[in-house]
């Protein structure tokens, strides 16, 4: 499949549930991670490759066809987009960002009403707001030295 189709699928799968503004703050922060000049992310996309940041090992559960060990129904394989999930994929892949999660280069659902401080837990993201059921992280000076 294309990247604007692996990018809409895993649009869809990661926020298909949370509306517009989920969708497109899960595609902002695949973009900024596809952009951001330094770190570990600048290292996995060479310069802009949305592709290498989407299919990057250990980043997205919806890449992953197991998890724990055992089978992921919910993974960008078995997912039909939708043609929302295909819009905002275009629209981000414009360079069209989502401004209430900023430079955020970090999402998770935390499966609670309040968000950890710090994302991952090795604390190279910060809290910086949340959209729906999703905290979104910006990067700390620790994300530099990835």
């Amino acid at each position: 499949m294309d990247t604007r189709e692996l990018f809409a699928r895993l649009i869809q799968c990661e926020a298909g549930g949370e509306g517009e503004d989920g969708m497109k703050a899960v595609a902002t922060v695949i973009m900024n991670r596809s952009t951001v000049p330094y770190g570990e992310f600048a290292k996995v996309s060479n310069g802009g490759d949305v592709r290498a940041i989407i299919e990057q090992p250990g980043q997205f559960v919806c890449m992953r066809t197991s998890v724990g060990g055992e089978y992921n129904p919910q993974n960008v394989y078995n997912i039909s987009p939708t043609e929302e999930s295909y819009e905002v994929a275009d629209w981000a892949l414009d360079g069209n960002l989502f401004e209430p999660v900023a430079n955020s280069l970090f999402f998770m659902n935390p499966y609670s009403t309040n968000c950890p401080t710090y994302f991952p837990a090795t604390g190279i993201g910060v809290a910086y707001n949340k959209i729906g059921e999703h905290c979104f992280y910006i990067p700390t000076e620790r994300y530099a030295q990835t």
